[in-house]
């Protein structure tokens, strides 16, 4: 099936589909837990996830607190679940800024070619050509730790393969006789990329955009375990990671505990993803 022969799919035959899938309906189920921990985490937590208590530092995990203390006292459990917030948070903003930039820049490469095409399709080659982690690295030591520099050193350095995939599916459409109707009965401009061209290209972006989630989520944790992302004592999973290691022979699970997320929620995102390519991708499943 050609990539003309691509149509959106309905929201309900969408939802039946992922429901049938065992692997983005998994993904699903972890994705929307994490989500819902995250966004009632002052209701569902047992402490205060800031609130030191010397006395109780590093205890093991047991009733009073389930997954035991840090270094400072505090409740993990509680740090966990709030921790959840900024490396979500981090994510969606990177998505936003990411995901649209690549597609919009190579669909603008794609359709007009020519100049435009080649003076887009450079750039983006420069920006591909940095090793990706170590340029956002960069980018948020010269601009400062902080949860909106993370995300904008990391949208920053990721768009060039939105870009590239939809340039190379907007100059097969661009000779189709899809958008050579649609500018028959007077469609054109702005109008034919939104209504007609994108709605082609979205399907693949979103399968690779699932599929960089994962990567998206281990490079926030990159950032807090070094200490460029959010400021303490904000939760956040790399950071308390980092606070693990610390002690990680002697208690291993202030460490291993939000490293399980990480695990955990990388796991999610990528069985989605496995799941919406056979859903949306047509050489799948």
């Amino acid at each position: 099936m050609s990539a003309v022969e691509q149509v959106p799919i309905g929201g309900r035959s969408f939802a039946r589909r992922v429901l049938h899938s065992p692997s983005a309906a998994a993904g699903s189920v972890v994705v929307l837990f994490i989500l819902a921990a995250a966004l009632l985490a002052p209701f569902i937590v047992p402490y205060d996830p800031n609130l030191q208590e010397t006395a109780n530092r590093l205890m093991p995990p047991s009733a009073a607190h389930w997954l035991g203390t840090d270094g400072f006292g505090r409740d993990i459990l509680s740090r966990l679940v709030f921790g959840a917030r900024p490396t979500l948070l981090l994510v969606l903003v990177v998505v936003l800024l990411m995901a649209p930039l690549g597609i919009a820049v190579g669909i603008f490469a794609g359709f007009f070619g020519s100049t435009i095409e080649r003076i887009l399709m450079r750039v983006t080659d420069i920006v591909m050509s940095f090793p990706r982690l170590l340029l956002a690295f960069a980018f948020v030591a010269i601009m400062g730790p902080g949860l909106i520099n993370g995300a904008l050193a990391l949208a920053l350095t990721s768009w060039p393969a939105y870009a590239r995939q939809a340039r190379v599916e907007t100059a097969i459409l661009r000779r189709s006789d899809y958008l050579a109707a649609a500018e028959m009965v007077g469609i054109r401009g702005v109008r034919l990329l939104w209504g007609h061209v994108l709605p082609l290209v979205l399907p693949s972006a979103i399968i690779r955009l699932a599929l960089d989630l994962s990567g998206i989520i281990l490079a926030a944790a990159g950032l807090g375990f070094l200490g460029l992302g959010v400021r303490p004592p904000t939760a956040e999973w790399g950071s308390m990671v980092a606070e693990g290691t610390q002690v990680i022979f002697d208690q291993w699970w202030v460490a291993a505990v939000p490293g399980l997320a990480i695990l955990v929620t990388s796991l999610a995102f990528n069985l989605l993803a496995d799941g919406l390519r056979d859903i949306l991708d047509p050489r799948h499943g």
